[in-house]
C-alpha cells in the first residue's frame, strides 16, 4: 500500500488578514516590554546545557508574556491555531505549551538558520510541532529583519498584526535589520511525539 500526504496539506502558512489591530499590537508590545529582557540563547542540543549566548547566531532581546498577562491574546490565538491547523497541517493534540516570546531586533539583529524543535529529544515532550511569528512592529518602522524559510531570500512578505504559522522542523532565519526596530510575537505549539 502506497500512504500520500493528503493534497490539503501545507507546513507554510500565511495569514490573509491581520490577526491583531495595530492598537492590539501596540498593546503586546507594551506588556512584551513591562516584562524582564533577556539577550536571547540559541540551543546547544547537549544534556548538560540546554542553550547559550553565541553572537554569530542570533542577536536579539526577548521577554516571555505571562498566560495571564494577555488572556485574550492568548485565546484568539488558540482560535486561530486551532483553524490553521484543522485546514492545513494535521498535527495531533496540538496546543499551546510555551508563554509567547517577545522579540525585538535592533538594528544589526538577526537569528541566523535554525529550526524550532529540539532534534535531540533531551527537552520534549512535549514535542514542539507548529511555530507561529507575527509582526507586531507597523512593517514600514524597519528595513531588512526578513524571516526567511527553507531556502535564502524567499522570504514572506509580513504586515503589521499578520502571522506566518510553520511546521517547526523546517528551516528558518531572521536576517539582520538594516534600520528601525523588528518587533515580533513568537510562539510555539506542541503536544505528543509525531507518530
Amino acid at each position: 500500500m502506497i500512504y500520500k500526504e493528503p493534497r490539503w496539506k501545507s507546513y507554510i502558512v500565511e495569514t490573509t488578514t491581520p490577526i491583531f489591530t495595530p492598537w492590539q499590537c501596540n498593546e503586546i508590545i507594551k506588556v512584551g516590554r513591562s516584562q524582564k529582557p533577556e539577550k536571547a540563547k540559541v540551543g546547544t542540543g547537549t544534556s548538560d546545557e540546554t542553550s547559550a549566548y553565541d553572537t554569530k547566531k542570533r542577536v536579539t532581546t526577548i521577554s516571555w508574556i505571562p498566560f495571564d498577562a494577555l488572556k485574550p491574546m492568548y485565546n484568539k490565538i488558540r482560535e486561530v491555531v486551532d483553524a490553521t491547523n484543522k485546514n492545513h497541517f494535521g498535527f495531533d493534540t496540538l496546543e499551546i505549551t510555551e508563554p509567547a516570546q517577545f522579540t525585538e531586533y535592533p538594528p544589526g539583529g538577526f537569528y541566523d538558520w535554525h529550526t524550532d524543535n529540539d532534534i535531540s529529544g533531551i527537552n520534549e515532550p512535549p514535542v514542539r510541532k507548529m511555530s507561529m511569528t507575527l509582526l507586531l512592529s507597523p512593517e514600514d518602522q524597519f528595513t531588512g529583519g526578513g524571516l526567511e524559510l527553507m531556502t535564502e531570500g524567499k522570504s514572506p512578505k509580513m504586515k503589521q498584526g499578520h502571522a506566518v504559522f510553520f511546521a517547526s522542523f523546517i528551516r528558518h532565519r531572521v536576517v539582520p535589520v538594516q534600520t528601525g526596530v523588528r518587533q515580533s510575537l513568537v510562539m510555539w505549539f506542541g503536544g505528543t511525539p509525531f507518530r
